[in-house]
């Protein structure tokens, strides 16, 4: 077996990090097998290199190696590009198309991004991972294939598992090994190694000197927290070898090409508050204030069927009084008082009630006698009420989202399969 040193050499990574050593070393170990893996880490720390290493180290490294970006495929075609498609499957489907899953028998296939996957994907590639087995997009038969998947993603699975985004069962398929690559701002010591690499890398590309960094940059450049990781470093490494005439870079020069020109290392401090302006935000507070509408209404037939069953009203004020300041306020406190002296023949037997409490009282007085319908009516009436309006948030995201139902599901909230079957419902 290679060691780690010269695969460093053989893939051009730089560092000695523990932990970037680590994954190298589980990468290397299960290359010989045909064990599923799933490269985790945030995005532009070098996932890419893993499944290169497992390959050129495998059984299979005499044949093809093909590497999938799953986001950057339309998510109606995905299945075509991976399975491959019969001639006149769909529209524009001139021909028999092979698949990438055909077409790398025998060898191995990186998904990257495999978290943006459609469901639908999701469990053909389940079926791949457990048997080789595939069906052609618009095909009945059965074909087989060998390949050893290893996928990457910058996804939390665990959160995706849970919002239904990411079906749970093909997670632990795939990752039977998994190997996690550090983001850069845990490798301090190998921020300015991999700097140095780039700055190198440059100066023979546009041939012109070396960039050097002092040494408040180089204090500067490791306490950075490079949320970009090593693609930002790079990125950062070609502007100052191409812009900067001085070939030594200062502490001031380096501030001015870092965003935000953040320069702490120390953990931020992030806002959970939501933008007035925010669709979920509105969504809550319109719901809030129908359920709080509806607490009012049950607080006020409660009230107002006391009335009806007891004809000692103060004492029904006095149990009550919580109650009717919750709904009326304080201000009109004066206003509650019933007066005792006046008789009426009215079933309520009170004449001072405040005005909204008087007009709420007439409308179950007249319906006294058959009050469970009454409540059936209103529970009606709330129910419609609330379903018009999540069909009107349905449409309102559907249309901002230009009918992309995967975005207006996230942005309400809910699973795709949630939100096609509302659409089905409702006949959106």
């Amino acid at each position: 077996m290679e060691s780690i040193q010269s695969i460093k050499q053989r893939f051009e990574i730089i560092g000695q990090d523990p932990k970037l050593n680590r994954a190298l070393e589980k990468a290397m170990q299960v290359a010989a097998t045909d064990i599923s893996v799933l490269v985790t880490g945030e995005s532009g720390v070098g996932k890419e290199s893993i499944p290169k290493i497992i390959h050129s180290l495998s059984h299979r490294k005499h044949a093809k190696y093909i590497a999938v970006n799953c986001g950057a495929i339309p998510e109606g075609t995905i299945d075509s590009e991976l399975f491959g498609h019969e001639k006149g499957a769909f529209t524009g489907a001139t021909q028999t198309r092979s698949g990438y899953f055909e077409v790398a028998d025998g060898g191995t296939i990186f998904l990257d991004e495999v978290g943006e996957l459609p469901l639908t994907t999701q469990v053909r590639l389940l079926r791949v991972l457990e048997n080789g087995e595939f069906l052609k997009v618009g095909s009945s038969q059965v074909q087989k294939t060998d390949v050893r998947i290893v996928a990457a993603t910058n996804v939390n699975m665990f959160e995706a598992i849970k919002k239904e985004r990411f079906r749970e069962d093909l997670y632990y398929r795939l990752s039977t090994v998994e190997i996690n690559i550090p983001p850069l701002r845990d490798r301090q010591d190998d921020i300015h190694l991999l700097f140095r690499k780039f700055a190198s890398d440059f100066s023979q590309k546009y041939k012109m000197p070396t960039i050097r960094l002092d040494d408040h940059a180089v204090s500067l450049l490791t306490k950075y927290r490079w949320p970009g990781n090593i693609r930002q470093l790079r990125n950062i490494a070609e502007q100052v070898s191409v812009l900067e005439e001085n070939r030594s870079i200062t502490a001031s020069t380096l501030h001015g090409y870092l965003p935000n020109n953040t320069t702490s290392n120390l953990p931020a401090v992030v806002s959970n508050s939501k933008s007035e302006s925010d669709f979920s935000n509105e969504r809550e507070i319109l719901y809030k204030v129908l359920f709080d509408m509806k607490g009012d209404l049950n607080d006020l037939k409660k009230l107002t069927m006391e009335l009806l069953k007891n004809n000692d009203s103060q004492k029904v004020q006095e149990e009550n009084e919580n109650l009717i300041r919750k709904i009326y306020g304080n201000e009109d406190d004066e206003d509650v008082d019933i007066d005792h002296d006046t008789q009426d023949d009215s079933p309520l037997n009170v004449l001072h009630l405040p005005e909204p409490m008087k007009e709420e009282a007439a409308i179950i007085q007249d319906s006294y006698e058959d009050k469970y319908h009454f409540a059936e009516e209103i529970q009606e009436e709330e129910t419609l009420s609330l379903q018009e309006k999540e069909i009107e948030l349905i449409k309102k995201s559907l249309e901002r989202n230009r009918g992309k139902r995967k975005a207006a599901a996230t942005e309400l909230g809910i699973s795709e399969r949630t939100l096609y079957r509302k659409i089905k419902q409702y006949d959106l």
